[in-house]
């Protein structure tokens, strides 16, 4: 689908000038609870080293490249979201952060072309798993870590660099995205594309009724593989195979 151009427009992008901005002084003390806005988070050097681990973990390398701001660009904005992970026994694990886009700036037929749901339905799943528990069947857990990050972004897609991150020399710049995020519209069908695309090329084949059950048969042995955006459950009949 050919998306249509975009009209010129007063756009609402907010330059934050690094070299005036106050400096940050952090605390060591460690939070009990999830901080909801980034300037509450980017008081805390936990908080702080889980965005900066974000931004410079495995995959994350060319996820974007600076460029010079353009009025006809359609510039989203970014937020952060803030998790803290415990044991069984209630005790803090570690404090994990997620990049999400403002994806809902984003202009249909001009920025994206489709969108798609990566949730697998809930009847699928309650089929799946009486099936499980009448066969006795071995379940694998996966989860894909920064799996929109897979895949290679075709539209052009800007971004407000991130605050307490950006670029003291281009601090005018913008991010042009070269790899999907949380939060973009065509996210989601661009992450269903890549992960369908290798699973057809073993030998699955995906539900009609729910594209996101994947069914494999190796002779007299059935898997089922089903897919809610980065988490990933394997069953089948053998679980040598399976492992």
């Amino acid at each position: 689908m050919v998306l249509r151009p975009r009209l010129p427009k007063i756009t609402n992008l907010t330059t934050f000038l690094a070299s005036s901005a106050s400096p940050v002084f952090r605390t060591l003390s460690s939070p009990a609870y999830e901080s909801i806005t980034f300037y509450n988070a980017d008081r805390y050097v936990v908080w702080h080293g889980a965005m900066k681990y974000k931004i410079q973990a495995p995959g994350s390398n060319d996820t974007w490249s600076l460029v010079s701001f353009h009025h006809l660009m359609n510039v989203i904005g970014n937020r952060w979201v803030y998790k803290i992970k415990c044991c069984a026994n209630g005790i803090i694990e570690h404090y994990k952060a997620w990049l999400v886009a403002r994806g809902f700036n984003q202009q249909e037929d001009i920025d994206y072309s489709k969108t798609f749901s990566h949730v697998i339905k809930q009847a699928t799943i309650r089929l799946v798993f009486s099936i499980v528990v009448s066969c006795i069947w071995k379940i694998n857990q996966l989860n894909i870590h920064n799996a929109f990050l897979n895949g290679t972004l075709d539209e052009e897609v800007h971004m407000q660099q991130l605050p307490s991150f950006i670029n003291s020399i281009l601090f005018s710049h913008v991010c042009r995205l070269h790899k999907f995020l949380y939060g973009l519209k065509q996210a989601p069908q661009a992450w269903y594309t890549h992960l369908s695309d290798y699973h057809f090329s073993i030998g699955f084949c995906a539900l009609k009724i729910d594209s996101l059950l994947f069914i494999l048969f190796m002779g007299a042995n059935i898997f089922y593989l089903l897919v809610c955006i980065n988490d990933i459950l394997l069953t089948g009949s053998n679980s040598t195979l399976l492992n």
